[in-house]
């Protein structure tokens, strides 16, 4: 696999991990603000929260982290969290926008 390739799994794969209070994946929400495979496939994530005070601040960065370094490939991931910029409702897709009645 090349490093697109396992950039566009990486994606398929953060798009079955969901925002345990909003029912849309966490890449539709606009979490995701950065995704980078480098050439010895190691993905770097810099993600958000929808606030700091998320419930699943501590778990969710490990279930990206875990499901990314899973995909056959790719040898590693790390996350990193970031509130810069802040996470709002206007990060989101159309697709989550229209899921969440805000179209």
């Amino acid at each position: 696999m090349d490093k697109a390739s396992l950039e566009k799994t990486a994606i398929d794969v953060l798009k079955t991990i969901y925002d345990p209070e909003i029912p849309v994946d966490i890449y539709e929400l606009g979490l995701i603000y950065e995704l980078k495979v480098s050439d010895e496939f190691h993905a770097d994530i810099l993600m958000t929260l929808t606030s700091p005070n998320c419930p699943v601040a501590e778990s969710l960065p490990v279930e990206v982290e875990e499901k990314v370094a899973g995909i056959g490939g790719m040898t590693s991931a790390k996350v990193e969290i970031t509130f810069e910029p802040p996470w709002d409702k206007d990060m989101m897709s159309e697709e989550a926008q229209l899921e969440l009645g805000m179209l």
